[in-house]
């Protein structure tokens, strides 16, 4: 059985699984577009495909809300849960890529704290971060402080110069909090250069942000571009 069919199965699992998830950052699709982005990183570093797709697919098979105390436990869940899953509907598993799956998914969260030790597992934890970073991050930052009621920034002090950054109120600053953070925590050579690409799409959409609210609505605000793009240098 090749990749692909592995593709295949998992997908038909998890549409009767993901297609009433309530969170629809965490639903089918960011799954396969994770699976993507590993594959992609797997074509530059190497690793077990079967033990990453498994990992992919399942990352987020138990994911409790952001806001929630128990946050740091889902991956832990996720993985037990997905091991149970493996047998139960996936008898033809190998065995022997368990450890490396539930590894892999319990190293993936960032709230869960647990560093990575294989390849595989390392290729998954990029993988899932570069999610939360360009274009896709961008829109998933705003509709998670939708589903929680945050506003979208604070319009006197836009990046928190007189204040202290508050992500629970204003969706904008989860980018300076987490977002921007996230480029150094790669563990891959290719990740670390996909997330450095993408966060940098972030600080044009702040300095583009910035401009707006000014009322120069043809321009990027360079200080903004400046201020942000030195982390990266």
């Amino acid at each position: 059985m090749n990749i692909t069919d592995w593709e295949n199965r998992f997908t038909a699992y998890l549409q009767k699984q993901l297609n009433d998830a309530e969170d629809k950052s965490h639903d089918l699709c960011h799954v396969k577009r994770v699976w993507n982005t590993a594959k992609g990183i797997m074509s530059e570093e190497g690793g077990n495909k079967l033990v990453v797709i498994a990992a992919c697919y399942f990352h987020d098979i138990v994911n409790l809300p952001k806001n929630s105390p128990d946050r740091h436990l889902s991956s832990a869940l996720a993985a037990q849960k997905t091991l149970s899953i493996l047998v139960e509907s996936f008898s033809d598993f190998p065995k022997a890529y368990y450890d490396d799956v539930e590894h892999a998914i319990c190293a993936h969260s960032f709230s869960a704290g647990i560093k990575p030790t294989t390849l595989e597992a390392k290729i998954v934890q990029d993988a899932d971060r570069i999610e939360a970073l360009g274009a896709i991050g961008l829109a998933r930052v705003f509709y998670v402080g939708g589903l929680m009621g945050q506003a979208l920034f604070d319009g006197n002090d836009l990046f928190a110069d007189t204040r202290e950054l508050n992500d629970r109120q204003y969706a904008l600053d989860h980018f300076q909090q987490k977002l921007l953070k996230l480029p150094e925590t790669m563990q891959t050579t290719t990740g670390r250069k996909i997330a450095i690409h993408n966060a940098n799409y972030l600080i044009d959409f702040m300095a583009k942000l910035s401009s707006e609210i000014k009322g120069e609505h043809h321009t990027k605000d360079p200080e903004v571009i400046t201020r942000f793009g030195s982390m990266f240098l």
